[in-house]
């Protein structure tokens, strides 16, 4: 991969963090500023397709950085990353492993 194409690839991944960021203080806020407002916390397995510990790192920490989400243990196999989330959905493992997670594999290779 050309530096430039890299470059770009940061870009399109710090800007990723940066919406879902803004989406998720967006989130906290109302629930911070309703208490009724029902929530669906979950624990949820997501099954890794970045392999390297660099890898596994930066998108652990890109979840944990964004408020609502906390990466909690990473398998002794390196094959899932347990996530709670305080608004989980059926698409929170999809919408992890398409956005952080393909974004962090293209950085990475």
């Amino acid at each position: 991969m050309s530096v430039l194409r890299k470059a770009v690839a940061w870009g399109q991944l710090g800007g990723l963090f940066f919406r879902e960021l803004v989406l998720s203080v967006k989130d906290v806020v109302l629930a911070v500023l309703d208490p009724r407002r029902p929530l669906r916390p979950a624990i949820v397995a997501v099954p890794l397709d970045v392999k390297s510990e660099a890898g596994i790192t930066l998108l652990a920490n890109m979840i944990t950085l964004t408020p609502g989400t906390t990466s909690l243990h990473v398998s002794d196999d390196r094959k899932t990353l347990y996530v709670h989330a305080m608004n989980a959905s059926e698409t929170t493992v999809a919408d992890i492993k398409a956005g952080f997670e393909a974004k962090v594999r293209e950085v990475l290779t």
